[in-house]
């Protein structure tokens, strides 16, 4: 445990701060996998909803800084492609 009384609010902040990255990154797996599962059904409709939805979900945690821009490119770019490959 630390000592000096910044070390023990930074100690503090970073717990803070992960549990909030922890539901942002949550929330974003939940909505691919909405995604995930309108695609596997082939509901074109459902899963373009979903994806608009997905997208906005990564691109918020994005603009937060919970994930680099080139990982949620990559995302976002996975999703769009198996939405648009429905038959």
């Amino acid at each position: 445990m630390a000592n000096i009384k910044s070390a023990k609010k930074r100690i503090l902040v970073n717990e803070t701060k992960a549990i909030r990255n922890k539901q942002i990154k949550s929330k974003v797996k939940t909505m691919m996998k909405k995604v995930d599962a309108a695609v596997a059904t082939g509901d074109k409709n459902l899963a373009q909803t979903s994806l608009v939805e997905a997208v906005t979900e990564i691109d918020k945690a994005c603009s937060k800084g919970v994930y680099h821009k080139n990982t949620a490119s990559r995302k976002v770019s996975r999703i769009t492609k198996a939405v648009n490959n429905i038959a």
